[in-house]
């Protein structure tokens, strides 16, 4: 028999009194409500004062008496639903991440894959809600890194917390206020501007595939040129017309450095990705072009960069610690405590974050540097 609004009122009341604090899902089970009801319920309780609600729990309000205090809530039984493009090369090391800050705090992970398919990320979002998620740790297929105008709402219209990984929104976007941890790309593609400069170099190309990271590894590049005064470097034909396949990648891409070393407009390149560098290198030596002694080349993402046969200088994005990071994040939303945090007015408090974790450059024989040899 369906309960009326006023008698589940009254039973949660009644639950929250005896226990102090529940977490909404605990008490929409035990009630026999969908979550949300109960949280729309919780919403109209808390507007009289009767109740707080705090981070996916429901707490008795401070100053009113009630039995004992109950513990903050545990992350026993606990879910984070993670959604992401996949699981494979760059993906593999945030799920690692994320999945090692779950778990340490007894929480379960679970996955779905959106496979860059179109309206594929919002059907997992809900599929992973539906079958107990808490709260959902989000890296939506936007194709610049970020949602163009009128994208990504649904993002925002979620009843659990989310927080954006490797992704975030321009400012005056919904999807801006919502938490957020990516690798700061720009920060990355800048080291390595400065880097190459530092050996020497004026004149530094950078050569990136169209993804979801290059819009910042544009933004960093061009920050760190003006900033140290460097030779401006014509920019790629891709940049102004997209690649039609790989081989057509590869193939302008290596015009396009063959003929920036020829006329001395170019001599170092920063390549997105380093499986693009494996594969252009041996393309530019066997046009002449010597690296590093005629193009010191700089990768970007360091999957597999140590092991090229000529080891490649690259930047590293951190990927397992954003995982963890955005976890974290997420579950303190949830009102888990993270044991080694010490800012007590972090989001537990409510704070919105926007994190962003700096990439590593990781000096190898491919950019000529001394201390590389």
């Amino acid at each position: 028999m369906r309960l009326h609004v006023d008698q589940r009122h009254e039973r949660v009341l009644e639950l929250v009194r005896e226990r102090g604090s529940l977490r909404v899902a605990e008490l929409a089970e035990e009630l026999g409500m969908s979550a949300v009801t109960l949280r729309r319920d919780v919403e109209a309780l808390a507007a009289q004062g009767l109740v707080e609600r705090l981070h996916g729990a429901v707490v008795w309000p401070s100053g009113q008496s009630r039995p004992a205090p109950a513990p903050a809530p545990s992350a026993e039984g606990l879910v984070v639903g993670m959604v992401v493009p996949t699981t494979e090369y760059y993906y593999a090391d945030v799920v690692r991440g994320a999945r090692q800050a779950v778990e340490a705090a007894g929480a379960r992970l679970t996955i779905g894959l959106s496979r860059y398919l179109p309206d594929e990320d919002a059907a997992q979002a809900r599929r992973l809600l539906s079958t107990g998620a808490d709260g959902l740790l989000l890296t939506p297929s936007w194709e610049r890194g970020s949602p163009e105008q009128g994208e990504g709402l649904w993002t925002v219209e979620q009843e659990t917390p989310v927080v954006l990984v490797e992704r975030s929104a321009p400012l005056g976007h919904p999807a801006a206020r919502l938490d957020r941890v990516r690798s700061d790309h720009a920060h990355g593609a800048a080291e390595a501007v400065a880097h190459l400069a530092g050996l020497g170099h004026r004149s530094i190309a950078l050569a990136v595939q169209d993804s979801p990271t290059a819009p910042r590894l544009r933004v960093g590049y061009r920050a760190a040129v003006e900033a140290l005064g460097l030779t401006p470097v014509s920019p790629p034909p891709l940049d102004e017309a997209p690649s039609r396949s790989e081989a057509d990648r590869f193939e302008r891409t290596l015009e396009y450095l063959c003929q920036g070393v020829a006329s001395g407009h170019v001599t170092a390149a920063i390549v997105h990705s380093d499986a693009d560098a494996i594969v252009l290198i041996p393309r530019l030596q066997a046009r002449g072009v010597r690296v590093p002694e005629d193009l010191a080349v700089i990768a970007y993402d360091d999957e597999v960069a140590s092991l090229a046969d000529l080891p490649l200088t690259a930047v590293a994005p951190d990927k397992q610690a954003v995982g963890a990071a955005a976890a974290r994040l997420l579950l303190a939303r949830l009102g888990v405590d993270d044991p080694g945090a010490t800012d007590t007015t972090g989001p537990g408090a409510g704070a919105r974050r926007h994190l962003d974790i700096l990439p590593t450059l990781r000096v190898r024989v491919s950019c000529g540097a001394a201390a590389a040899l």
